[in-house]
């Protein structure tokens, strides 16, 4: 790693600090660090160095510069379906390659069945791959080294539960979800597991690994029963399957609430959904248990698992009652960002040093400053350079609406901009969401692996 950019990835070793720093001494250093960055990733990445000379771009000497290097979220799954369909997975890992730092083709795929089997091979290689399947069921794939696994987890360790707790491994942890498998949502588990918990003393949904396979194949048939294309025997056959797992899923839900509620006295750590917290409010409730019985120490992280769930409107409100006193820190992250940005008292999101923010217009084009909004406040889509990754360019343009204060100073008393808690998407699921320079990228990865 380049010498500035570790310099400002290990700030975070003190995050009272590295939360707390003006805004023009940050943004000096990473202009800095992003230089560096660029000069080594556009002699290891052809398709960088590709967007660079069509922009015209030699050197960062502004943070406008950053605009135009940085790759659409879409580009991350931007294969041909067929490879995934047909099984023609060294055609995938030398798609897979025009994205990455280290040489992906010579990984051994002789004889993987499907995706989970092609992920595991580039994981025993070296590969840390992580995927993400959406609306559509085809998955995002993005690579990491095995070090940028463990800076990752070293930033989580610093701010999950910042600025209202530390991790010291003193807790009952619960992950109401899959601890294993190759998604962000796995590996958050097992870091939260490793800063968190006390040895033996973390419980999970399941142990079972989440199959993307799998999951990849609801998506896609969820999409295929929107649009009316499924047929009666697909349907009845997707039915049977998810009732069947549901009952399965019910069962072991309840097994993990029960365990919750008979620790409610001790400190824990809670990450679950909120249809989840619901389920656990009604499990309380028949055994007779009422509002604020937990611990006051018990961290319960929430957020997401509403779509498709009937909810009552004041679910958030209901949840909050019965835990009562506890400590209810936040964070904005993705599978695509390896520093997740902590809430602070104020409400607001806060980044850290190696974490370069870029505002941006909806097109993905044009850098917003304070002079585009009102007193310092720019609503945009939110992207960003993440000077953590070795293992590809950590610059991108996500579909996330954002509302920044740019301002120097946040309402919680520290420095540096912030970011609004309203965060949502500029496309709902099944809309297109049209990024200036996706198509462009796409085209760019669809010649190198025709090559």
């Amino acid at each position: 790693m380049t010498p500035i950019r570790k310099q400002l990835v290990d700030m975070i070793l003190d995050p009272d600090l590295a939360y707390d720093l003006p805004a023009s001494d940050v943004e000096a250093l990473q202009l800095r660090a992003a230089q560096e960055l660029f000069e080594e990733r556009r002699a290891q990445i052809p398709l960088l160095a590709r967007r660079a000379e069509d922009a015209g771009i030699e050197r960062i000497g502004r943070l406008e510069d950053l605009v135009p290097l940085l790759f659409a979220h879409t580009v991350y799954k931007s294969y041909p379906p067929s490879f995934v369909e047909k099984g023609q997975w060294g055609r995938m890992l030398q798609w897979l390659n025009t994205l990455s730092v280290a040489d992906t083709t010579g990984v051994n795929v002789e004889g993987v069945k499907d995706v989970d089997d092609w992920l595991a091979r580039l994981w025993e290689a070296g590969h840390r791959v992580l995927a993400t399947s959406g609306s559509s069921g085809k998955c995002s794939f993005l690579n990491h080294t095995v070090g940028d696994h463990d800076l990752k987890k070293r930033h989580f360790k610093y701010s999950v539960g910042w600025p209202y707790v530390r991790s010291n491994a003193d807790r009952t942890v619960f992950w109401l979800g899959p601890s294993r498998g190759t998604s962000s949502a796995t590996e958050a588990a097992q870091f939260n597991f490793e800063n968190f918990g006390k040895p033996g003393q973390t419980f999970a949904l399941t142990d079972q690994p989440l199959r993307i396979a799998d999951v990849s194949r609801m998506a896609a048939m969820r999409k295929k029963m929107a649009d009316g294309s499924a047929t009666p025997d697909e349907i009845a056959a997707f039915e049977q399957e998810a009732a069947r797992k549901g009952a399965e899923g019910r069962e072991g839900l309840l097994k993990l609430l029960d365990t919750i509620l008979d620790r409610r006295a001790e400190p824990m750590l809670i990450s679950g959904m909120w249809a989840q917290y619901m389920a656990l409010i009604a499990r309380a409730r028949e055994r007779g248990i009422g509002d604020g019985a937990f611990h006051p120490d018990t961290v319960v992280n929430a957020g997401g698992g509403i779509k498709g769930v009937a909810l009552p409107p004041d679910y958030k409100e209901q949840v909050d009652r019965f835990f009562g006193q506890v400590v209810r820190p936040g964070n904005y992250g993705m599978t695509e960002l390896a520093q997740v940005m902590p809430r602070c008292e104020a409400g607001r999101y806060h980044r850290a040093p190696a974490l370069i923010w870029l505002i941006v217009d909806r097109e993905g084009e044009r850098l917003l400053t304070a002079d585009d909004g009102e007193d310092g406040v720019v609503e945009g889509r939110f992207a960003f350079l993440d000077l953590l990754y070795e293992g590809r360019w950590g610059g991108l343009i996500t579909g996330d609406k954002v509302t920044a204060d740019l301002k120097p100073r946040c309402p919680c008393g520290r420095r540096g901009p912030t970011l609004f808690d309203n965060i949502t998407r500029f496309a709902q699921p099944g809309e297109d969401d049209h990024i200036g320079c996706a198509g462009t990228i796409d085209a760019y990865v669809r010649g190198a692996i025709a090559a």
